[in-house]
This record gives structure tokens, C-alpha cells and sequence, in this order.
């Protein structure tokens, strides 16, 4: 018995047959990387496509429709036509002192360097690489940004820093909302494989403060499912103390607006933050120079985060050394105890014997 299909049914069959057949008929598949359209070979798995594209596998993670695809699949999940693809990596190491044995520990991991510093604004990888290992830190923040589809050889962060020396702390600058943090920080766990990550969900453009709204939204998504996130926030010990109960492991209060160099403006609420809290506190933002990372260890933090007021330095590699000193010479002070402040002077020398 033959089917006789209605004029609006056959239609719809040969638009179907001709959109098979675009398929077909070149061996092309229509598809987004990135943002930008591409047409590439029909059978390709996700690591084929990373690897024609000039890219190492093991180096990318890839998000495909909003779905971060884990590394180990890669090369059996094969490309359809029409996914949305996003494929990311990161951008942007003598004598033992009493410091260094003066170590602390974020999330089970422990480190002797109480410097973090960013790997951005440097004027190249080989500028960043050095001022890393002439600050001593043994983190360093860096961005998931897309791979650049268009040179596929261009240089990586990771060529220079070493991110089996380094730890690489994934971070969502750039982010506005908990949700796009939460899907950056995804992707970023795919491409490293680190779950110790910092949080940053900014609320406007102008001043770059963070959106404590969000910010804590996220906090208890990302430690829910399973990541450690430090988180910067605002300089507020209630704030800070709701962050700790949500999941946080670090809590990272802005000294300043993030890149203006204006020093800590509140020491007093960071000192508060300091001793509401069991968790490790480091000034993020605002640090200008190795003076005021020096105020910051002073106030019994744990450590000082600072990317801009390296990178922007006339010498970036000697500020950074300045900033290891800077943050050694204010942890030995914490440490030593301050003298107590009088309001009349009292003699150094003693009185008794004058002549």
C-alpha cells in the first residue's frame, strides 16, 4: 500500500532531505566556536577538532552547549552540527628565614610564600614568568579566557609558568554575574583540574566592587559542588562571617578599588575581619606598594594578593622583589608584637645616674 504524503508534509520532507544532504554533500558541519561560526569535517570528536585547530588537547577545556565536557571524553564525543562550542585555557616559582618556615595552609594545602600575585598588564609572558619567581610566590591568579582560534600558536601562560611548580589558582575576573562565574570556574576546573579556585563577582564596571548578592549565591553553589573557593569580597566582618558559613575557604577583602593603588583605606574592619574568623584572610586589591603590603601582613593577615601594582611598576621585576620583602618584613613584625603606644614620650635611656 503506497503512503501518499500531503503537499505540507512533503515539503517538509525535502526540506529535511536538503538539509541532510548539506551535510552530506560537502562533508561539512555547521557549527559555533567561540562565538564565531565555522563550517568543519562531519566525524570530527571534540580532541580531533582541538587538534586541527592547531591546539593541544590535554591544554583546553571545552564547554559544548553549556555543558562543560569533561577531558577524559574528549575523543569520543564527536562534533554535530549546530553545538556551540567553547574552548578555553588560562592567561595572564638561598638561606631558610624564620619566614619561610612561618608557613600557612588554605583548603589542606600549604605554602611558605604569603604572596599571591596576578599574572596580568605584564608586557609579556617572559616579564610575567620573571617577576614571579622574583616575588618567591608559589600562587599565582590567572584568568580562563578563550583559546584564540584565529593563531593557534600563539603563546600560553602555561609555556612560561610552570603549573606543576606554580599553583594556579583559577580565578572569574571579569564576571558580573554568579552565574558566569559559576560556568567559568567549571570550565577552569576541566582545563587544570583544580578545585582551589577564587571567587570574584563583580558589580559594576566603574569601581569594580564586588556584588555580595551574587557573590555569596555562588560561594554556596561552587561548595556544593565540591570546589574551595577564596573568595574576594567587601571589607565587612558580617559579610566575611556570611561567606565562612556558606563554604568559603578564604575570605579576600578589597584594601582598595582593584588597581588603584590607593593602599588599605579601612584597617580597621580588616582587622576585624581578621579575628571574627577561622579562616585565612589576604588583602586582595588596592596594594600599591611594598609599604602598604607590609600594613597588611601587620594587621595579622595571612598573606596580600596584587597584580597591578607589579605589572605597572616602572620595574616590575625589582617591585616585586620589594613585595616579597615588603610582606616578609609585616608577618616578622605581626609576629614580634608591636610596642604599645603612649601619648607622652618615655626615655630609651634611663634617667637614674645622670651625671
Amino acid at each position: 500500500m503506497r503512503t501518499i504524503l500531503s503537499p505540507s508534509r512533503l515539503v517538509q520532507s525535502r526540506l529535511l532531505l536538503v538539509r541532510d544532504s548539506a551535510v552530506s554533500i560537502d562533508g561539512t558541519i555547521s557549527i559555533h566556536i567561540n562565538g564565531e561560526h565555522r563550517r568543519i569535517r562531519d566525524g570530527l570528536t571534540l580532541a580531533e577538532l582541538a587538534s586541527e585547530l592547531g591546539f593541544v588537547p590535554e591544554k583546553v577545556a571545552v564547554e559544548r552547549n553549556l555543558e562543560v565536557v569533561p577531558r577524559s571524553t574528549l575523543a569520543q564525543i564527536k562534533v554535530e552540527d549546530g553545538d556551540e562550542l567553547e574552548i578555553v585555557h588560562f592567561v595572564g616559582g638561598g638561606d631558610v628565614s624564620a619566614v619561610d618556615d612561618d608557613s600557612w595552609s588554605v583548603a589542606g594545602k600549604t605554602f611558605r610564600s604569603r604572596l599571591i600575585v596576578g599574572t596580568g598588564k605584564y608586557k609579556s609572558f617572559e616579564q610575567n614568568a620573571a617577576a614571579v619567581a622574583a616575588s618567591g610566590a608559589e600562587i599565582v591568579t590567572v584568568a580562563v579566557r578563550r583559546v584564540n582560534v584565529s593563531d593557534p600558536n600563539a603563546p600560553m601562560l602555561t609555556d612560561f609558568i610552570d603549573p606543576k611548580k606554580i599553583t594556579y589558582l583559577p580565578n572569574t575576573a571579569g564576571c558580573f554575574t554568579g552565574e558566569d562565574a559559576i560556568r567559568t570556574l567549571r570550565l577552569a576546573r576541566e582545563a587544570g583540574g583544580w578545585d582551589l579556585v577564587k571567587l570574584e563577582v563583580l558589580g559594576e564596571a566603574r569601581t569594580l566592587y564586588p556584588d555580595m548578592v551574587e557573590t555569596l549565591r555562588a560561594t554556596e553553589v561552587l561548595a556544593k559542588e565540591g570546589f574551595k573557593p577564596m573568595v574576594y569580597c567587601v571589607d565587612d566582618p558580617i559579610a566575611a562571617k556570611r561567606l565562612e558559613d556558606v563554604g568559603a575557604v578564604a575570605i579576600m577583602p578589597l584594601g582598595a578599588p582593584i588597581g588603584s593603588g590607593l593602599g588599605i583605606q579601612n584597617k580597621v574592619t580588616i582587622r576585624l575581619i581578621v579575628e571574627g574568623t577561622k579562616l585565612p584572610v589576604l588583602v586582595d586589591a588596592g596594594v600599591g606598594t611594598a609599604s602598604e603590603a607590609t600594613v597588611a601582613m601587620e594587621l595579622g593577615c595571612a598573606g596580600v594578593l596584587m597584580n597591578t601594582a607589579i605589572a605597572e611598576a616602572k620595574d616590575p621585576i625589582l617591585m616585586a622583589a620589594a613585595m616579597k620583602a615588603g610582606v616578609e618584613a609585616g608577618r616578622m613584625a605581626y609576629r614580634a608584637g608591636r610596642m604599645g603606644k603612649r601619648l607622652y614620650a618615655d626615655p630609651s635611656s634611663p634617667l637614674a645616674g645622670l651625671i
